[in-house]
Formats: structure tokens, sequence, C-alpha cells
């Protein structure tokens, strides 16, 4: 099935992966690295591809983000290696499958350090498709629905090009994801790399960041704390939250399948954000009050994923209801802030 950006050019047959595959008496593991496996939604990542007795997983992380905490359940497996080191320098390890979701993802870390963070994006893009190049890997990329920007269309449809700010102070995230994908399509048409794009929409869960400026991880740390929930004016945009086990389940079914995407991935489920304040506050602390506070520039207005092509290429879509994966979230947060559960 041709994909969205394959149908122009030639494409060349992918480079062999290393000759032990093809050996009769050699049942090797598959060694997937993980980059920005420290992070939220790559140690959840690692945990499923952890699960698995045939995955050996290396995780590369420089914890600007990420957290040696999210894998001490790994540390001293014999199927599992953690590397600290930064994607911008080039990285040289023998694998067969590579997952790339280093990159700083939530609005106060990539503002607090916008170079770097387009830095990861091109820069830490070009090194992992030289490494899958050198050694014959297949490499999923972690988009973003931000490649839309503040979208024209509703909801988002993959061929759908976007209308994105290139100079506005989200343009490093935004700009950055958009030169990674378009780095990806070069590398598999003139190089026959075998790649994968997910275009990833909202995601909650535990290990969240406490404080990262995302809303839902504010809303719930606001409640435990018995803050009032800062919602930004107008309160109308809205968004639609995955939780991450149904996303992690996702990239799996990507990497494993035949598509190149890039697909969306991402709950259909859309709320305001008053709606969703007014949901954590109900779950989580009836006496908190909500207030409006002022927005950030560039904030898109709407958000929600046309995941049909997930549906038919895939066989995926998420099962979790935001009702449901919030208590969960809040048990995580709970333990982190040392807030107890009163009856």
């Amino acid at each position: 099935m041709a994909a969205n950006g394959e149908h122009q050019g030639l494409v060349k047959p992918p480079p062999t992966p290393s000759p032990l595959r093809f050996s009769k008496f050699f049942q090797s593991n598959m060694r997937i690295l993980v980059t920005g496996g420290a992070g939220f939604i790559g140690s959840h990542l690692v945990d499923k591809l952890m699960e698995n007795e045939k995955n050996e997983v290396i995780v590369v992380d420089n914890f600007f983000t990420g957290s040696k905490d999210n894998l001490r359940k790994w540390i001293g497996h014999p199927r599992f290696e953690l590397i600290r080191h930064d994607v911008t320098e080039p990285l040289l390890v023998e694998v067969d499958q590579i997952y790339h979701l280093a990159c700083p993802a939530s609005p106060i870390f990539y503002k607090y350090n916008p170079v770097k963070t387009i830095k990861t994006n091109v820069m830490g893009t070009l090194n992992m498709l030289g490494l899958a190049k050198r050694v014959g890997a297949r490499i999923l990329l972690t988009s973003t629905s931000e490649v839309y920007g503040d979208p024209l269309e509703h909801p988002q449809k993959e061929e759908y090009w976007g209308n994105v700010n290139p100079i506005g102070v989200r343009s490093c995230y935004d700009e950055g994801k958009r030169v990674a994908e378009t780095l990806m399509f070069d590398y598999h048409r003139q190089h026959g790399i075998e790649i994968r794009i997910a275009r990833i929409f909202n995601t909650y869960g535990p290990r969240m960041n406490i404080d990262d400026g995302r809303v839902v991880s504010n809303f719930i740390a606001q409640a435990l704390r018995g803050e009032a929930l800062t919602v930004q004016a107008p309160g109308t945009q809205t968004r639609s939250f995955c939780y991450v086990s149904d996303m992690v389940n996702g990239l799996i079914r990507l990497m494993e399948g035949d598509n190149t995407g890039p697909i969306n991935l991402g709950n259909p489920g859309e709320f305001t954000m008053a709606e969703l304040a007014e949901t954590v506050k109900e779950l989580i602390n009836p006496s908190v009050t909500i207030k409006i506070v002022e927005n950030t520039p560039d904030d898109p207005r709407q958000r929600k994923p046309d995941i049909t092509k997930a549906k038919e290429v895939l066989g995926w879509e998420p099962k979790i209801k935001l009702r449901d994966g919030l208590p969960l979230m809040e048990e995580d947060f709970r333990l982190r802030l040392g807030v107890p559960k009163t009856a």
C-alpha cells in the first residue's frame, strides 16, 4: 500500500541486516534500540518490549526530561542495557529495530532550550537514520500532531499538510518534527531504509513529568495539591487524550506492520479544556476551584485525530476511556507527590 509521500521517486530495496539473521543455527533475539527510552512514553514502550523474551532492549537517553527511575525495574536485567547518550552525537550499536522517541515533548522543556530541541529533531534523526542505514535496521519516528500546527482542517487526516508558524516559540518542536519526517522519507527513497512514522496526539498516564506544563499532568498535580485548576483562555480549545498503554500498542503495531505511515495515533474523543478541568475536579478533588489564565502564543484551538488509517492499516484503536485512565494516573501522582488518598 503506497503511503503519503512515497509515490514520488524510486525506492531502493532496504539494506540487509546482520548475516546472523539468516543463519539456520542461530535463533537470535530481536535487538531493539529505544532513544528517549527513559521518558514517559519511552519507558512504557520498554516495559512492553521487555515482556517478550525474544527481545533485547537498549535504551539511549541523555536524561534531559527522562528519568532513570522510570526504568528501575529493568536495570541489571540480562536483556536490558541503558546508555547515557545524546542522540545529537553519533552512536554505534548493532540493532534490528530503532524506536526513535528522543525529544523534549512538552512546551516547558522545549521553550527552555529551543536550540537543543531542534538539534535533537534534526541531528538526532540524521544520526539514527545513519545508524539504520549502516546496520540495516527498521526505524520508527514518533512524530507529533504538532506537525499540523493550528489546523484549518478538523479532524486532521494524514494527508493534511498543516498550518504552522515557522518562527514562533513552538517552532523548534513543530518544524523540527516536520524536518524529521522529511529526513525519514528522503532516506527511505534514496537509501531504501525501512521507515515507520507515527503522528502522536496527546497522550497521558503514569510517569508523566509532574510539572511539565501539559494540561492533564498540570490539572492532576493542581487538584492533588489543592490548588486552583488553571485553564488557559478561552477554555473552549479542544484536545484528545490517549492513555499510554493504548499508544504503546499502536507504536508496536506500526513497527511490525508493512505501512510506512505517517499514521495518526491518538484518541478521537474530543474534550474542551473546561470539560477536562471539570472531570479532574469531580474525580480527584471536588473542593478545588477553576481559574481562567492567559493563553500561550500559537496554541492550537482544536486537536482531534482522524484515525481511520490506523483502524484500516493496523487494526488499532484506543480502548481506555478518559474517565478510566485518569484514576490510574492519579494513583501514580499521589505516590510521587506524597499525597495519601483520604477516605
